[in-house]
């Protein structure tokens, strides 16, 4: 999903000491190494690196996930699970790549009528208090 050039535009590094919690909003592209709890809004990209821990509702343009998140996510283009995600929520996306070894626990929707509601599958799930979508 993200070439080289893509990943060094990165405008927000949340590294793997910071830990957040509330509502997060970004025009650009953000990277999560650390723990985030509350609700992430990206217009931009958004990796969820191998160590992160993440209870929140996320949105992104495109995502990839290698972390731990507990919450529902919409991405509009595509979202990518490496072998070391794990997903606790339902999904909305138009294209979904799932590596062998990923966990993905709860509902998913694909396809781009799919996203254009604004809410996560089954968004009455988990952290539906706290879902920007």
């Amino acid at each position: 999903m993200f070439t080289k050039s893509d990943s060094s535009g990165i405008e927000t590094v949340i590294g793997p000491s910071v830990s957040i919690e509330g509502g997060f909003v970004s025009q650009g592209d953000v990277r999560i190494e650390g723990a985030v709890t509350g609700s992430i809004v990206t217009s931009g990209n958004l990796i969820v690196g191998e160590h992160a821990h993440i209870n929140a509702n996320l949105q992104a343009n495109n995502a990839h996930v290698a972390g731990h998140i507990k919450g529902n996510l919409l991405v509009k283009e595509r979202l990518e699970l490496a072998a070391t995600s794990k997903i606790d929520g339902d999904i909305a996306t138009k294209v979904l790549v799932i590596a062998e070894g990923a966990q993905l626990s709860g509902k998913c929707n694909m396809g781009s009528g799919n996203i254009s509601g604004g809410r996560a599958a089954g968004s009455n799930k988990k952290n539906s208090e706290n879902n920007p979508l």
